[in-house]
């Protein structure tokens, strides 16, 4: 008779590792999903792109393109698991390339990721005593992380590379303890933490003075934004970006979970924790900037801006100012500290999946095989006085050219080239009380991939029109589209590689051949 399915799946999630209940995988995957864009993207561009009627488009994304995608990426993780690149292969076996493709974007992002955080750590013990003195961007550019003029220097900068090394420690932990103590507690512990020490920050900021004019900006509506196909895009590519989904997070952590769980409905909870996220976000970030355009009398459009200009410049401008700005500064960076670090762990545990499923080896050795060598660049690229260049540019280049490229690519072969997706219902399905019908299978393979082309497409047209931020071309070629192209490249070479167990690619048909294994 040979192994049942329910015994095999028994047998794989103790090789492999498992989550040990449907909540503590939703708490690992919106720990992945709120992360330090959730904090400092969202707020802006809503409020740059229609203010209060970017929540139209934006629940428009969220459920035709956000959730419909993460949907997706459950059915392949569930049915198949395994690992992105696993999970691709037993597939079909011509597909894996786009698993390890994933896989390398998740590699690129986790090196300069954790500078971020890194900053983030020293900055929550300067909000102690407001270390940045009258010009935070000063300090920020200059004193902390000592920049020049954009280029590569391999100067050390030792108030970086001494955190880096700290947060590469305790990441390499972390992965050490496996799927469910080292993945799944991290997220139990630390996503209730995040959640109360925000809605502190958000609860404070509401009272600080200007607050009202703050809110005002963000949620006054512009209602002809709606007719902009750029607003749109906007929405579709911050649900996107947001979600973490496309690049082997979801897919890798569906694996964990167990074949009777309720998949659509755990992906309406992330999705709809997700957003209610950055919605509270939203308001916290923009009542300080209210306070902070009253205290300086300008116009709240004056000092509202995203990403580390917001992080480490504009709130340490702000908690300077602000009545109890310390408490402020050490909620605001404690956060982001937090909302990374779990975000980072989803990362790096794609990566560390991949490798462990494809060369047979245990949790410890794939760990340290793959954290020690992303730690090694990391330190190297992110932790001298070029750094935040060298960031701020592959950040660009593999979010829009890797992660959007690779989830439009995937999905369109998913759909059109495999014909997958009736299949892909029916196992979301069953066992649900959402039932995954045709108005997903037209959203998944239409209406998802047009928005995500369109954003896609509007990104690919301004960086051939105008180089980013004003880089150097061999910057932009070498850090830039270099890197974008060189984990496509990667992805199709590491495919080629043999299995080291080959058979770990047909065992796992368990709803059509489990019974004859």
């Amino acid at each position: 008779m040979g192994t049942t399915p329910e015994g095999v799946h028994e047998e794989a999630a103790a090789k492999r590792g498992a989550f040990s209940s449907r909540q503590v995988f939703i708490l690992a995957a919106i720990g992945s999903a709120v992360g330090l864009g959730n904090i400092w993207r969202f707020p802006y561009v809503a409020y740059d792109n229609g203010g209060g009627a970017f929540v139209i488009p934006y629940i428009v994304a969220l459920l035709t393109a956000g959730i419909p995608f993460l949907f997706l990426d459950y059915a392949m993780g569930h049915r198949f698991r395994g690992s992105a690149p696993l999970s691709f292969a037993r597939l079909r076996r011509g597909t894996e390339g786009l698993g390890w493709w994933q896989v390398g974007i998740c590699f690129m992002i986790a090196i300069y990721y954790a500078a971020v955080m890194a900053w983030a750590v020293r900055y929550t013990i300067f909000s102690v005593n407001k270390a940045w003195g009258d010009d935070p961007e000063g300090f920020f550019f200059g004193e902390f992380l000592q920049a020049g003029d954009p280029g590569v220097d391999a100067t050390p900068v030792w108030g970086v590379l001494i955190p880096l090394l700290l947060v590469w420690v305790a990441i390499l932990a972390v992965m050490l303890l496996g799927v469910q103590k080292g993945v799944g507690a991290s997220s139990v512990i630390f996503i209730p933490l995040l959640v109360v020490a925000f809605v502190i920050l958000v609860v404070r900021s509401l009272f600080l003075p200007g607050a009202a004019e703050g809110l005002d900006a963000l949620f006054t509506p512009n209602w002809g934004a709606l007719t902009d196909a750029t607003v749109w895009a906007a929405a579709y590519g911050q649900i996107f970006f947001s979600l973490s989904i496309g690049f082997g997070i979801m897919i890798t952590y569906s694996s964990y979970v167990h074949k009777h769980t309720d998949m659509p409905g755990s992906g309406l909870v992330v999705g709809f924790a997700n957003s209610s996220f950055e919605l509270l976000a939203g308001i916290g970030v923009f009542a300080a900037l209210g306070f902070m355009a009253q205290a300086n009398g300008v116009a709240v459009g004056d000092v509202a801006t995203s990403g580390i200009g917001l992080a480490f410049v504009a709130f340490p401008a702000i908690i300077s100012e602000a009545p109890a700005g310390a408490l402020i500064g050490v909620l605001f960076f404690f956060s982001l500290v937090i909302a990374g670090f779990t975000s980072m762990v989803s990362i790096v545990e794609v990566v560390i999946s991949g490798v462990r499923d494809k060369f047979e080896m245990t949790r410890t050795g794939a760990t340290i095989a793959v954290t020690i060598p992303m730690a090694v660049l990391s330190l190297i690229f992110f932790s001298t006085t070029s750094g935040i260049y060298v960031l701020d540019i592959i950040d660009h280049f593999i979010n829009q050219f890797g992660i959007l490229l690779v989830a439009v690519i995937s999905m369109l072969i998913l759909s059109w080239g495999l014909r997958v997706l009736p299949t892909f219902s029916a196992h979301l399905s069953d066992g649900s009380s959402i039932v995954v019908g045709a108005w997903w299978r037209i959203l998944v393979s239409i209406v998802a991939p047009i928005g995500l082309v369109l954003v896609l497409g509007l990104s690919f047209w301004e960086d051939l029109k105008t180089p980013y931020e004003g880089y150097p071309g061999w910057m932009l070629g070498v850090f830039g589209w270099g890197g974008a192209a060189a984990v496509i490249v990667f992805g199709f070479l590491a495919a080629q590689a043999k299995w080291r167990d080959p058979e770990a690619l047909s065992e796992i048909h368990f709803n059509e051949k489990g019974a004859k294994s």
